[in-house]
């Protein structure tokens, strides 16, 4: 039965892999981050479950959403801020910026 979590895990981390590689867009590509991060954090419950450390699992876990939560705000800061300076979050337009 856990390998159908571990599959879940698998596939959740290739949709975060495909949305941040698949979009030009900056928001769509934290989203894909925050996928990735998801997963992995899903990954660290399972293997804490499947070796018996649960507790250190958790421990793991929740140091991991606090990291996520304070590198999501600072990335969303950087792209309001991109966003005011050139009214896009098009990464294609982005690169020809200067400065």
């Amino acid at each position: 039965m856990l390998w159908v979590y571990g599959v879940g895990i698998v596939l959740l981390f290739a949709a975060g892999l495909y949305c941040l590689l698949a979009t030009y867009n900056l928001v769509r590509a934290v989203i894909g981050i925050e996928l990735m991060i998801k997963a992995v954090t899903l990954f660290i419950i399972l293997a804490g479950f499947v070796t018996g450390r649960t507790g250190l699992a958790q421990a793991f876990a929740i140091t991991l959403i606090v990291i996520e939560v304070v590198i999501m705000v600072v990335a969303m800061g950087v792209i309001i801020n991109v966003y005011k300076h050139t009214n896009t979050l098009d990464v294609r337009n982005i690169r020809n910026m200067k400065g």
